[in-house]
Protein backbone atom coordinates (compact mmCIF):
# COMPACT_ATOMS: atom_id res chain seq x y z
CA UNK A 1 0.00 0.00 0.00
CA UNK A 2 1.18 3.51 -0.81
CA UNK A 3 1.94 5.72 2.18
CA UNK A 4 -1.05 8.01 2.72
CA UNK A 5 1.24 10.99 3.32
CA UNK A 6 3.24 10.36 0.14
CA UNK A 7 0.01 9.85 -1.83
CA UNK A 8 -1.28 13.20 -0.51
CA UNK A 9 1.95 14.99 -1.44
CA UNK A 10 1.90 13.55 -4.98
CA UNK A 11 -1.72 14.63 -5.45
CA UNK A 12 -0.89 18.15 -4.23
CA UNK A 13 2.03 18.35 -6.67
CA UNK A 14 -0.26 17.27 -9.51
CA UNK A 15 -2.94 19.81 -8.56
CA UNK A 16 -0.59 22.77 -8.17
CA UNK A 17 1.77 21.92 -11.03
CA UNK A 18 -0.60 22.86 -13.83
CA UNK A 19 -1.82 26.20 -12.49
CA UNK A 20 -0.73 29.15 -14.63
CA UNK A 21 -1.61 31.77 -12.01
CA UNK A 22 0.54 30.08 -9.36
CA UNK A 23 3.35 29.64 -11.89
CA UNK A 24 3.23 33.37 -12.64
CA UNK A 25 3.53 34.17 -8.91
CA UNK A 26 6.57 31.86 -8.71
CA UNK A 27 8.43 33.35 -11.66
CA UNK A 28 7.02 31.31 -14.55
CA UNK A 29 6.91 27.75 -13.21
CA UNK A 30 5.39 26.16 -10.11
CA UNK A 31 8.29 25.41 -7.77
CA UNK A 32 7.32 23.08 -4.93
CA UNK A 33 10.17 21.04 -3.45
CA UNK A 34 11.08 18.62 -0.64
CA UNK A 35 14.25 20.58 0.08
CA UNK A 36 15.30 24.05 -1.09
CA UNK A 37 17.38 23.72 -4.25
CA UNK A 38 20.86 25.21 -4.17
CA UNK A 39 20.85 28.93 -4.86
CA UNK A 40 17.09 28.96 -5.48
CA UNK A 41 15.67 32.44 -5.62
CA UNK A 42 12.19 33.02 -4.21
CA UNK A 43 9.32 32.67 -4.81
CA UNK A 44 9.22 28.90 -4.20
CA UNK A 45 7.52 26.51 -1.79
CA UNK A 46 8.60 23.52 0.27
CA UNK A 47 6.67 20.68 1.80
CA UNK A 48 6.93 21.44 5.50
CA UNK A 49 6.03 19.25 8.43
CA UNK A 50 3.50 16.55 7.69
CA UNK A 51 1.78 13.85 9.67
CA UNK A 52 -0.70 11.09 8.85
CA UNK A 53 -2.30 9.74 12.01
CA UNK A 54 -4.56 6.71 12.29
CA UNK A 55 -8.22 7.73 12.29
CA UNK A 56 -9.86 4.38 11.49
CA UNK A 57 -13.60 4.01 12.06
CA UNK A 58 -16.05 1.13 11.61
CA UNK A 59 -13.42 -1.09 9.99
CA UNK A 60 -12.38 1.56 7.45
CA UNK A 61 -8.63 2.29 7.45
CA UNK A 62 -8.52 6.09 7.59
CA UNK A 63 -5.83 8.71 8.23
CA UNK A 64 -6.05 12.25 9.53
CA UNK A 65 -3.43 14.41 7.83
CA UNK A 66 -1.82 17.65 8.88
CA UNK A 67 0.50 19.07 6.24
CA UNK A 68 2.28 22.40 5.88
CA UNK A 69 3.39 24.08 2.67
CA UNK A 70 5.96 26.82 3.30
CA UNK A 71 6.26 29.57 0.68
CA UNK A 72 9.48 31.59 0.57
CA UNK A 73 8.91 35.15 -0.62
CA UNK A 74 11.22 37.70 -2.12
CA UNK A 75 13.48 39.39 0.41
CA UNK A 76 11.56 42.19 2.07
CA UNK A 77 8.26 41.22 0.42
CA UNK A 78 5.86 39.36 2.64
CA UNK A 79 3.26 40.00 -0.04
CA UNK A 80 5.11 37.80 -2.56
CA UNK A 81 4.90 34.87 -0.13
CA UNK A 82 1.31 35.58 0.91
CA UNK A 83 0.07 35.96 -2.68
CA UNK A 84 1.45 32.53 -3.59
CA UNK A 85 0.15 31.03 -0.33
CA UNK A 86 -3.34 32.40 -0.98
CA UNK A 87 -3.32 30.90 -4.49
CA UNK A 88 -2.19 27.53 -3.10
CA UNK A 89 -4.98 27.69 -0.53
CA UNK A 90 -7.57 28.51 -3.20
CA UNK A 91 -6.44 25.55 -5.30
CA UNK A 92 -6.44 23.05 -2.44
CA UNK A 93 -9.31 24.00 -0.13
CA UNK A 94 -12.02 21.36 -0.61
CA UNK A 95 -10.31 20.14 -3.80
CA UNK A 96 -11.19 16.70 -5.11
CA UNK A 97 -7.69 15.28 -5.36
CA UNK A 98 -6.99 11.79 -6.70
CA UNK A 99 -4.61 9.82 -4.49
CA UNK A 100 -2.85 6.56 -5.32
CA UNK A 101 -4.23 3.79 -3.10
CA UNK A 102 -6.40 6.15 -1.05
CA UNK A 103 -9.65 8.05 -1.36
CA UNK A 104 -9.76 11.65 -0.23
CA UNK A 105 -12.63 12.14 2.23
CA UNK A 106 -12.00 15.80 2.99
CA UNK A 107 -9.38 18.50 2.48
CA UNK A 108 -9.42 21.99 3.92
CA UNK A 109 -7.08 24.84 4.59
CA UNK A 110 -6.74 25.28 8.33
CA UNK A 111 -4.62 28.43 8.30
CA UNK A 112 -2.34 30.77 6.40
CA UNK A 113 0.36 32.55 8.38
CA UNK A 114 3.02 35.08 7.37
CA UNK A 115 6.48 35.19 8.94
CA UNK A 116 9.59 37.34 8.66
CA UNK A 117 12.95 36.08 9.89
CA UNK A 118 14.44 38.96 11.89
CA UNK A 119 18.07 38.03 11.24
CA UNK A 120 17.91 37.37 7.48
CA UNK A 121 14.90 39.42 6.44
CA UNK A 122 13.48 36.35 4.64
CA UNK A 123 9.73 36.28 4.33
CA UNK A 124 7.62 33.15 4.47
CA UNK A 125 4.01 32.14 4.45
CA UNK A 126 2.79 28.78 5.73
CA UNK A 127 -0.37 27.10 4.47
CA UNK A 128 -1.55 24.42 6.90
CA UNK A 129 -3.84 21.74 5.50
CA UNK A 130 -6.05 19.19 7.27
CA UNK A 131 -7.29 16.15 5.37
CA UNK A 132 -8.87 12.76 5.89
CA UNK A 133 -8.07 9.85 3.58
CA UNK A 134 -9.33 6.29 3.46
CA UNK A 135 -7.32 3.35 2.17
CA UNK A 136 -8.71 1.66 -0.92
CA UNK A 137 -8.88 -2.13 -0.59
CA UNK A 138 -6.75 -4.02 -3.13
Amino acid sequence: MTSPLLAMRAAILARLGGDAALAALMGGVVRLYDEPPRAALPVFALFGDGEARDDSVDGARRHLHTLALVVFGKRGSTRSALDAAERIAALLDEAGLTLAGHALVSLRVESIAGHRDQSSGETRATVTLKAVTEAIAD
